[in-house]
């Protein structure tokens, strides 16, 4: 190791200590008070500590002018996407949403305040990872004051008597509740003869590790579940010195006690004895926990997460008994994302965290995560089940040179618990680690994850039903929408100048369609000759969508109304922006290329110049992400499945 380095890491260290110094506050109640004038918000409860954690980094509100998927997914409602959880949770604005709504209301000392924060959903849906994010946000937030020495690190406004409260709160603008525990008022006593401004108080950092500020309750065993998980228990090898009401025989390091000040999770919940429920309902509801032993209730205050699978959630919510706990229950479902360039993203961050080195080809993860959204989605009479996922990613899907008239917001209505059941996320990523370790090459394409998610289905224990639409799914719905993606990724490639050649035909149809729609005339760039619109031009481009006879002088209406719309809102066009005449464009350059195609992939010997061609080909395709291997597994792919003769 260098000099240079050696005082690179010793400034980075000193001046990380140098700052966290500043974290280290010890002081009397007085200087604490002091502190609390100058920042009122260092007094906030838990709910309303969290709700600045989450919302403190900020938001942006989804433009829907600009963006037509967003429009379209989303109609009316105004779409935040909030910058605490954007870079980690991908198609989860409504679920966000309702967390955040939760927070807030609870900030505000609500009736959700006292309500118990329930997620439930399928394994692998992100419960876990959102509670976790939460969790890392209280680690990361500023530290908070407690009294030194409390078991549950208390708000030091406790040691504040009742009748000096109001003015307290008058002067200092904030707002106290809570009282001593039985150990900070034994020593108030004891200790400091009740001079409570002499009580030391220091800032204390959120720890998982440490248990400050955070507790989490898994699952116990049903024959041996003991409350002191919970509230903690009395010290055994002290009563034989101290009386059992004796604050000193309380070890005070349950969940809850634990969790004060910040928030406990409960994982797993409803597999818990209902003794345990009553202790987290009392908690939530009334704000204060049972102490070990005979002591009197301790106040608590903390945001209680739970979660839980759906199955447990009917089972428990089918006993009537438990009406009590659902009603002070806030319940937010978590689905499996249903949205395909949602779920790319989810692979793609879990994949860029791994060690994960290989070569993925063009559109694996999408055809991966295509069949995860497949499994999810509910059968209905008023389209396919791929047209149904491209509506669900918000895109606009043509049939006969028409957008299809299908409303998202129907679909959603008429199959409110979608996204409960299907394909998980961890199921595709052990396909994809599967389709690496077969693959000689350190490489992965759409043909590969496809036969490693086939395998895995036919040995996976799915009923047989399951398993016959899965594989229904794979070796058809998803081989034919693979093949039409292909053929467009080999026309582009050799098609020279693929964008610049579908702007130019974009254009003159533009150009042609206006003219016949207003019965003008067209004017030649080169000649200046005044010529009448090019219907057969015009035809050569609708016939590819199916759009013929009288049903073309509508659509060139729809497609000059639609630009100039556009135009008017100050908005940029491109080929790419109305759907139906984007597709008639992609397929007159596939076609125009289409047997040229054949003819190359398909030839077992080549002439030069279907060799040339073919290299050509290739090159384009390794430029636009493909590596050698794949693109020769590809290519071989489409020879044999693409085009039949």
């Amino acid at each position: 190791m260098n000099q240079a380095t050696a005082i690179d890491f010793k400034e980075l260290i000193q001046g990380d200590r140098a700052q966290n110094g500043k974290r280290h506050f010890k002081g009397t109640f007085i200087e604490y008070l002091e502190l609390l004038r100058e920042d009122p918000k260092m007094g906030e409860l838990a709910h309303a500590r969290l709700y600045d954690i989450v919302t403190g980094p900020g938001f942006r509100v989804l433009n829907k002018e600009d963006n037509p998927r967003i429009r379209r997914l989303f109609r009316n409602d105004i779409v935040k996407s909030y910058k605490f959880f954007e870079d980690e949770f991908f198609g989860m604005e409504k679920v966000l949403a309702k967390i955040i709504r939760y927070l807030r209301s609870a900030s505000l000392k609500g009736e959700e305040s006292r309500q118990v924060l329930y997620l439930v959903g399928p394994v692998g849906s992100g419960k876990s990872s959102l509670i976790e994010k939460i969790k890392e946000g209280l680690v990361r937030s500023a530290p908070y004051y407690a009294l030194e020495g409390c078991p549950m690190n208390e708000e030091p406004l406790h040691l504040i008597p009742h009748h000096l409260r109001e003015q307290m709160e008058k002067i200092l603008n904030v707002s106290i509740e809570g009282d001593l525990c039985p150990v900070c008022r034994y020593r108030l006593r004891e200790e400091f003869s009740n001079r409570y401004e002499e009580f030391p108080v220091r800032a204390v950092e959120f720890s998982k590790r440490a248990r400050r500020g955070i507790g989490v309750v898994p699952p116990v065993d049903p024959n041996n579940q003991d409350t002191s998980v919970l509230i903690g228990s009395e010290d055994i090898s002290k009563l034989d010195k101290y009386p059992e009401d004796d604050p000193r025989v309380l070890s005070l390091n349950g969940a809850f006690n634990a969790g004060n000040r910040g928030m406990v999770e409960f994982i797993e919940v409803f597999k818990n004895e209902i003794e345990y429920l009553h202790i987290m309902i009392t908690a939530t509801q009334e704000k204060s926990i049972p102490s070990p032993g005979k002591q009197n209730m301790i106040y608590f205050d903390g945001v209680i997460v739970a979660h839980s699978n759906e199955a447990e959630w009917n089972k428990f919510k089918a006993d009537h008994t438990n009406e009590a706990i659902l009603d002070r229950i806030v319940k937010v479902e978590v689905p499996y994302v249903l949205e395909l360039s949602e779920e790319v993203k989810i692979y793609e961050k879990i994949l860029g965290n791994s060690n994960f080195d290989a070569h993925i080809a063009p559109h694996t993860i999408e055809i991966a995560a295509m069949f995860a959204i497949l499994t999810r989605l509910h059968e209905t009479n008023k389209c396919d089940s791929m047209t149904k996922l491209k509506i669900y990613n918000g895109e606009e899907v043509v049939e006969k040179g028409q957008s299809k008239k299908v409303d998202v917001e129907e679909l959603r209505e008429e199959a409110q618990n979608e996204g409960l059941t299907g394909i998980s996320t961890r199921f595709i990523l052990k396909s994809l680690d599967n389709a690496l370790s077969d693959s000689e090459d350190n490489c992965i394409n759409p043909i590969n994850v496809r036969e490693a998610l086939i395998t895995k289905i036919k040995e996976s224990s799915f009923p047989e039903d399951l398993r016959k639409k899965y594989l229904t799914f794979l070796q058809d719905t998803i081989h034919k929408e693979y093949l039409e993606v292909l053929e467009k990724e080999i026309t582009k490639a050799f098609v020279h100048s693929y964008e610049e050649q579908a702007e130019t035909i974009f254009s003159n149809y533009l150009d042609h369609a206006e003219a016949y729609v207003n019965k003008t005339k067209i004017k030649d760039s080169s000649t200046k000759e005044e010529l009448e619109p090019d219907v057969d031009f015009l035809k050569s481009i609708e016939e590819q969508i199916g759009i013929t006879g009288t049903a073309a002088d509508g659509f060139r209406q729809d497609v000059t109304s639609f630009m100039f719309s556009v135009v008017r809102r100050g908005g940029g066009i491109d080929y790419r922006c109305y759907e139906p005449l984007k597709e008639a464009i992609e397929k007159k350059l596939t076609a125009s290329v289409r047997e040229l195609s054949r003819v190359i992939t398909k030839a077992k010997t080549r002439d030069k110049r279907q060799q040339h061609k073919y290299n050509a080909m290739a090159a384009e395709m390794i430029k636009n992400g493909y590596c050698e291997h794949c693109c020769d597994v590809v290519l071989s792919y489409a020879s044999h499945h693409l085009w039949k003769d």
